[in-house]
């Protein structure tokens, strides 16, 4: 039974000496390497050119950029004020509280940086990042629920779960709706669009990704416990759907722009000195 396979589980995957390796760690790693492989395959698959060296150093530049969004972001949308009064527990990664939409603005400030400093596109890293996003999100999910966190509403569905702290009620797993929607279906479709060359226009797939991931998002949000320290905040609507509202707004814009513009996925920028070198006055 379900139920019981969640009681065997340990957040802590395995221990090095006093450090305490988690789950949740795990799949940060596994998401920022899975989703650098992936996106290599793309940019071969699309036929640009984008050094492997500047692609390690835009995501590893854009990761830190989503872990530190992602903290600031929870104090800040969900903390109540808490952190005001306890601002150095912001530190405080190992006490946990991570945010979606925080991360997502941490990585496009981080993304804009390293873009503009490596000559690259912005808008097409931002494309292939949110191909790869969804495994970030699938990861993710799936170490909530090993956390026995972020649960559902009590339910009488057979694949209900007794989380630990969540009462003696059976909760919808949440955790693994979102890792299916946000996660694993989002990832196969954003995919699937990326199986054409050439590439798709500029913003097709962060317009997607937007959209779709916005969608998912408030759906789950009915059938999930809102933070305790939050509760609803008007009615049935809670911080994430209030969040996710803008994504849908945002995806469906920048989708419509792409229809218009037809702007084509682009690699590195040549610098000026070797676009003066290829110059046929220079030949």
């Amino acid at each position: 039974m379900l139920n019981e396979l969640y009681h065997s589980l340990n957040p802590i995957a395995f221990t090095l000496g006093s450090v305490q390796i988690r789950w949740y760690a795990l799949a940060y790693l596994a998401a920022f390497g899975l989703g650098g492989l992936i996106m290599w395959g793309r940019i071969r698959h699309w036929k640009l050119w984008i050094p492997a060296e500047d692609l390690l150093v835009a995501v590893c530049f854009t990761a830190l950029g989503i872990i530190f969004g992602a903290r600031l972001g929870y104090c800040l949308f969900y903390g109540n004020g808490y952190y005001l009064s306890h601002p150095i527990e912001i530190c405080m990664f190992s006490q946990g509280g991570m945010s979606f939409h925080g991360g997502l603005v941490g990585a496009l400030i981080a993304g804009c940086i390293v873009c503009k400093a490596l000559r690259l596109s912005f808008i097409t890293m931002a494309d292939l990042c949110a191909i790869v996003a969804p495994v970030g999100l699938f990861f993710g999910r799936c170490a909530n629920f090993i956390n026995g966190e972020l649960w559902g509403k009590p339910t009488n569905v057979p694949w209900g779960v007794v989380f630990a702290g969540g009462g003696a009620l059976p909760r919808h797993p949440s955790q693994l709706y979102e890792a299916l929607l946000e996660g694993l279906i989002l990832f196969i479709i954003l995919f699937a669009l990326s199986r054409k060359v050439p590439a798709r226009s500029k913003g097709t797939f962060i317009g997607w990704f937007l959209l779709l991931y916005g969608v998912f998002r408030i759906a789950v949000e009915f059938v999930r416990v809102p933070d305790v320290q939050l509760g609803y905040l008007v009615g049935f609507v809670t911080m994430g759907q209030l969040l996710s509202l803008p994504l849908v707004i945002a995806g469906i814009i920048i989708l419509v722009i792409a229809h218009k513009t037809h702007a084509p996925q682009s690699g590195k920028k040549a610098t000026p000195a070797q676009t003066n070198a290829e110059s046929p006055l220079n030949s």
